[in-house]
């Protein structure tokens, strides 16, 4: 989910409520905000470093409408969402997007078999966890509840990506004195840090497995920024030739292509007519 630009939407409501019908509508209709998670999504999914040549299993943790899952999709990858706002959710459905979602809070943990993910992602999310919106809440034993079971359900070796924005540094450390306490190794990737806009934070965790280095966060160094770009864009470009001439999104055949998938996995799909893909008309 991203951030919202109005303050801190964590300060203004639960996540169940804050995240509304009306709240749910922003993220396919407001193309600055589908632009941001795009982003961060290609960023996290990069920082995962997954195989090129084969497709993996990744859990997206407050997956919201899909768009983040939607670039897993693009890069070949299978993924489950999980998110706790019903109506983000149904926006997802609407949108027919190809993964299995479930309805949960982080909170109380990931209801998932001991290592069914190749590895996991999250936008903007995490923070939410250092609030305790009801009385029953204990943010460190949440927090520590929700990173063991993530844990467990990890390959070993596997990688969890967090992006997301830290209230202040206490914050940061109780996240992260959580994660280490329920055995993750790893540490925060930060991009641009100089930047006031461009700044990102990733907190980067390794489940076990054989050591692994932290990776650079983007913009630390001059010559780093360039060399990391440049791989960053290499990435992007060479995940765009592997897919082939990729039909444009939206398109007749890129709706064909997602039907055909669909259908393949066992699901029902809607007959293709000779209406497939054309734009409709306003209605006024």
């Amino acid at each position: 989910m991203a951030h919202s630009s109005h303050g801190r939407p964590e300060r203004s409501a639960p996540p169940e409520i804050f995240y509304s019908e009306q709240e749910a509508r922003k993220y396919t209709s407001n193309s600055r905000m589908i632009e941001i998670q795009s982003h961060l999504s290609e960023r996290a999914i990069e920082l995962l470093r997954l195989p090129d040549d084969q497709p993996c299993f990744i859990l997206d943790i407050g997956c919201g409408s899909g768009l983040s899952g939607e670039c897993l999709t693009d890069q070949g990858h299978y993924w489950v969402g999980i998110d706790i706002s019903q109506p983000m959710l149904d926006v997802a459905v609407e949108r027919e997007i190809e993964c299995d979602l479930i309805l949960g809070d982080m909170g109380f943990g990931m209801p998932f078999k001991a290592g069914t993910f190749d590895g996991a992602i999250s936008i903007s999310a995490l923070q939410w966890l250092c609030n305790a919106d009801k009385k029953f809440h204990n943010p460190p034993k949440r927090l520590y509840q929700f990173f063991s079971t993530l844990y467990a359900s990890l390959s070993r070796g596997a990688r969890a990506i967090f992006q997301l924005y830290p209230e202040n540094s206490a914050q940061l450390e109780l996240i992260t004195h959580q994660a280490m306490k329920a055995g993750f190794t790893g540490g925060l990737v930060i991009d641009f840090p100089n930047s006031t806009k461009a700044k990102k934070i990733f907190l980067c965790l390794f489940a076990g497995g054989a050591s692994q280095q932290l990776p650079k966060g983007l913009g630390t160094e001059t010559t780093i920024e360039r060399k990391n770009q440049i791989s960053f864009t290499e990435k992007r470009e060479r995940v765009k030739q592997i897919r082939g001439s990729k039909n444009p999104k939206g398109s007749k055949n890129w709706i064909l292509e997602k039907k055909e998938r669909r259908r393949r996995q066992g699901k029902e799909v809607r007959a293709d007519t000779k209406y497939t893909g054309r734009k409709r008309k306003p209605v006024f």
